[in-house]
């Protein structure tokens, strides 16, 4: 019997990665994980004309990731989300990018932790689901235990419901969005330090974590771990995590099993004028380490972009992946 919260586990928000589509599947795998949107921008969802705040009902539970540093209009989409039944509410003070930088929002906002706080407190005082933080354990030549704990302090004062922390510091200037995470080095203990001198907070950790033993071990020290690349590489993963991390032994599907499950729900939205590339692009890992897997990759890539392309092509690229009782 499952008795763990969701945010036990949880899949990283990335941009240009976890959109609907890409979520949609993910849930095919996990009823428990957690998912993230996108990172969202304040002024997208306040002055855009898309509707940034779409979702399919089968993601839930589902947090909206927000970027922005004004406490008004913070507080302003957390109302738009709450009422378009988001599950909780999360703020970016982690994503290093330039362009984040100009706007003033992501991992800049670490030196500036009473404006961090001023923002949760804000998206608090408006919506009654949780509101959380994803940070890095510090930017540039701020990167002592002292900076990190001016930040926790404040966010503990205005009652934060969460800290999710990617256990490496951001380099504002030097280092790519990429190289960031990649090139700074991780401090795991830092963010058991952390949880020892907070006990009380509900903090998980992210950065470098590419299976579930290793997330157990570090579910031993911490309440949460999040994953993001390994998972959307290697998305199957996400079938053993009901049964290793929230102790539900429900029946796993196989990997045809899930693409099957997925195809309803492309013809559903081909019939929206969806491009069919849009939705099968996430799917490219599932058979990872197989034989056919290339196979698969190469007819998705070479034929999902096709004017017409429809539930067909990912049939026919499934063929080519034998389909026997492989251990996984």
């Amino acid at each position: 019997m499952n008795h763990y919260p969701s945010a036990r586990f949880s899949v990283a928000p990335m941009l240009d990665w976890t959109d609907r589509h890409c979520r949609y599947f993910h849930r095919l795998m996990s009823r428990h994980a957690q998912l993230y949107t996108e990172m969202v921008t304040t002024g997208a969802i306040l002055y855009g004309k898309g509707d940034y705040l779409g979702f399919n009902e089968q993601e839930h539970p589902l947090v909206l990731q927000l970027g922005g540093s004004d406490p008004v209009a913070l507080a302003e989409c957390a109302t738009l989300a709450k009422q378009r039944g988001y599950d909780e509410i999360n703020l970016n003070v982690g994503c290093p990018s330039d362009r984040v930088q100009n706007g003033m929002f992501g991992a800049c906002l670490m030196a500036e932790p009473k404006r961090v706080a001023d923002c949760v407190a804000a998206m608090k005082a408006a919506v009654d689901i949780p509101v959380t933080v994803k940070t890095r354990i510090g930017i540039d030549e701020q990167d002592s235990y002292e900076f990190l704990c001016t930040l926790v302090d404040g966010l503990v004062d205005v009652k934060v419901d969460a800290l999710i922390v990617h256990a490496r510091k951001a380099w504002l200037k030097g280092l790519s969005p990429k190289q960031n995470r990649d090139v700074p080095p991780l401090d795991y203990e830092r963010v058991y330090q952390l949880k020892r001198d907070y006990p009380e907070l509900t903090i998980a950790v992210n950065g470098g974590i590419k299976t579930l033993a290793e997330a157990d071990t570090h579910l031993a020290q911490l309440d949460g771990v999040m994953l993001g690349r390994e998972v959307y590489q290697n998305p199957y993963i996400l079938a053993q995590v009901d049964g290793t991390l929230f102790n539900e032994h429900n029946e796993i599907p196989s990997r045809h099993e899930v693409i099957r499950q997925l195809l309803p729900y492309i013809e559903q939205q081909l019939s929206q004028d969806t491009y069919l590339g849009n939705i099968t692009r996430h799917t490219l890992g599932i058979f990872q380490g197989l034989p056919g897997a290339r196979a698969w990759r190469r007819h998705l890539s070479e034929n999902a972009h096709k004017k017409g392309a429809g539930p067909e092509v990912v049939e026919a690229a499934m063929a080519k992946v034998p389909e026997f009782c492989y251990i996984d």
